[in-house]
């Protein structure tokens, strides 16, 4: 799988989300200081109720350009199966029939790519399966508890 490629794809998508709260948070942010938004009473708080909505935005936009700018300085390597699991990797976990693939990043988990017909989830080290997977080799085995039920998962790539 290209790695690049899938990267790309990533800072894509994030680019999209970036838009998005930026675009939401201008909007709530006139909303807020819109002359109909002042408050009639002392129990009307809509005015104040967006002012912290779009602070709210606005900092998400700020975390998401964040991670734009990680994922674009990133280092993009190969990884042989010996190497240890670590940020930048690409790794196939395999229980039974079923195959999940995760990128390692230095943050945006849980954002979800589709990139060569395979749906891949980025994680970071932080995250409670980045943190099992970190210095994990192709090869090796994992117990992992997902929705109350523990399973065993092989590390089946590391690219």
């Amino acid at each position: 799988m290209n790695k690049q490629a899938l990267v790309e794809k990533i800072i894509a998508r994030l680019a999209e989300e970036l838009a998005l709260y930026s675009k939401a948070a201008r909007a709530t942010r006139a909303e807020a200081t819109d002359e109909q938004s002042k408050a009639e009473n002392k129990y009307d708080t809509r005015g104040l109720e967006a002012s912290y909505l779009a602070r709210g935005q606005s900092r998400q936009a700020s975390e998401i350009g964040q991670a734009i700018h990680e994922f674009e300085s990133l280092a993009i390597r190969e990884f042989g199966p010996a190497d240890p699991i670590g940020l930048g990797a690409l790794v196939e976990l395999q229980a039974k029939k079923e195959r999940s693939f995760y990128f390692i990043g230095p943050r945006a988990g849980g954002t979800e790519i589709v990139h060569e017909k395979t749906e891949v989830l980025v994680i970071t080290s932080q995250s409670p399966l980045g943190e099992q997977l970190v210095g994990k080799k192709q090869g090796d085995r994992l117990q992992i508890e997902i929705g109350g039920s523990r399973n065993t998962y092989r590390v089946a790539t590391v690219s």
